[in-house]
């Protein structure tokens, strides 16, 4: 009798059989050939090498890959839901009024470009239409920018586009009192100033929109107010230190001083580019049009200026009020865009200093109605808060085009008609009437013929 009988007889029947089954495994194994066995023990071996781990080791170690995964993180925590607004108390109007001082200096500073139209073109003798592109550079910056620093919002990078845009806005300024050519003047005060001031434009409007849901007009308009204080202090500054310490000076100093609807998104952003197109040259060209065309003293067309902008703080709280009280931002904003488009077409007809100051009020306070409440109506097209500054930020780069190229085809069109102004008034007329028809459409994708809809 073989010894592996012997050894099955000893051994309990459960037990046997499952040895039996192991023997006769490790016995038909080794009866196999032994090319087959080389094989098995070379293909152990070759799993035994350690080129998995340091490929993971590599992986584990490669500064790239790291910070790609810090960069996915911190986007993947723009889906967590963070929570319901305040909607008031200390805190959250204390982002409005902080929100109030950043615009101050952004948009502020962007609406006092009269001032600049003015001394460059009078007295260093630039192109009025040349002259409008470091303006509009500015503006396209103030608002474009919004495409990437809206998404930093959103990804917990607040800070960090903020903080550096407030640097550099103030570096572009300061350069700008070193300029002595065109080109200086277009890359400091245009470039630089205009890509700081859009590095916290819009993570600003997009944070201060978070904080409320029921009063969020008035607190985007308590805001966006900024620009028409600012719009008042920096003429002054300039008017006076101008000629007293020359515009060397007075440059830094003053820097001291995806929606859920697509149709609807998409119709108020064709709307509001259209708009955006003719309606801001007036800021720029008012000054020049007192003293070119009216003929009137260089410290009366900047008081106009200054009115065209202080008026503004009531053109955003009034119907910024109004609209959370009663009618709705989207309802409230359509007759202001229709009223100052129909306005701009009356400015041809001024011809006194009494008729311009009247204009200029009656046009700045429908113009900041429509500044103070089109944040409020992108950001209600945002359900999601936490995407409400990279939807924000899409929004405002297209805005930001209108006003890049609105300004310069305005300058264009007075500076081919021999220093007449009324093509370019005509032209601003159009397109903002134009804009506001597709701004209804827009409005009906939403509610359909129901007018008494609160929207």
């Amino acid at each position: 009798m073989s010894p592996i009988k012997d050894v099955e007889k000893a051994l309990p029947t459960h037990e046997r059989n499952e040895d039996r089954h192991d023997v006769d495994f490790t016995l038909s194994n080794n009866l196999l050939p032994k090319t087959s066995r080389r094989e098995e023990v070379e293909a152990e071996e070759i799993e035994r090498i350690p080129t998995h781990h340091t490929s993971h080791s590599a992986r584990h170690n490669n500064p790239v890959l790291k910070l790609a995964k810090t960069l996915t993180t911190r986007s993947n925590a723009s889906i967590k839901d963070p929570g319901p607004p305040p909607d008031g108390g200390v805190k959250a109007w204390t982002q409005s009024l902080m929100g109030h001082m950043v615009i101050f200096n952004t948009w502020g500073m962007i609406s006092s470009f009269g001032v600049f139209q003015q001394h460059y073109t009078a007295d260093l003798g630039l192109e009025p239409s040349a002259v409008s592109w470091i303006g509009s550079m500015q503006m396209f910056g103030h608002f474009s920018l919004g495409m990437f620093t809206g998404r930093m919002l959103d990804i917990g990078y607040f800070y960090w586009s903020v903080v550096p845009g407030m640097l550099l806005s103030a570096l572009g300024i300061f350069m700008t009192s070193l300029c002595t050519q065109y080109w200086q003047f277009f890359l400091s005060q245009g470039l630089l100033a205009g890509f700081g001031f859009g590095m916290q434009f819009a993570p600003t409007i997009s944070l201060v929109g978070t904080y409320f849901s029921k009063n969020r007009t008035v607190a985007l308009a308590i805001m966006a107010s900024g620009s028409a204080t600012g719009g008042l202090v920096y003429p002054t500054i300039a008017r006076q230190l101008l000629p007293k310490i020359g515009f060397p000076w007075t440059s830094p100093t003053s820097t001291f001083a995806a929606p859920e609807k697509w149709p609807t998104y998409s119709l108020f952003l064709i709307a509001v580019f259209t708009i955006c197109l003719g309606q801001y040259f007036a800021f720029y060209y008012i000054p020049t049009f007192a003293t070119n065309i009216l003929d009137l003293s260089y410290g009366t067309a900047i008081n106009v200026l200054l009115v065209l902008n202080g008026i503004g703080i009531l053109g955003r709280l009034v119907p910024s009020y109004f609209a959370d009280q009663y009618f709705g931002c989207y309802n409230m904003l359509i007759p202001f865009c229709f009223a100052s488009g129909i306005i701009l077409f009356f400015w041809p007809l001024v011809d006194s200093s009494g008729g311009l100051y009247g204009w200029a009020i009656t046009y700045g306070f429908f113009v900041a109605g429509f500044q103070g409440m089109f944040p409020a109506v992108l950001t209600s097209l945002t359900k999601d808060m936490s995407r409400v500054g990279t939807r924000n930020g899409m929004g405002l780069a297209i805005i930001g085009l209108g006003t890049f190229i609105g300004p310069p085809i305005a300058g264009a069109l007075i500076q081919s008609y021999g220093g007449s102004y009324l093509v370019a008034q005509m032209f601003g007329g159009a397109t903002i009437l134009l804009g506001s028809v597709v701004l209804v459409i827009g409005r009906i994708s939403v509610t359909g013929m129901k007018f008494k809809v609160r929207r």
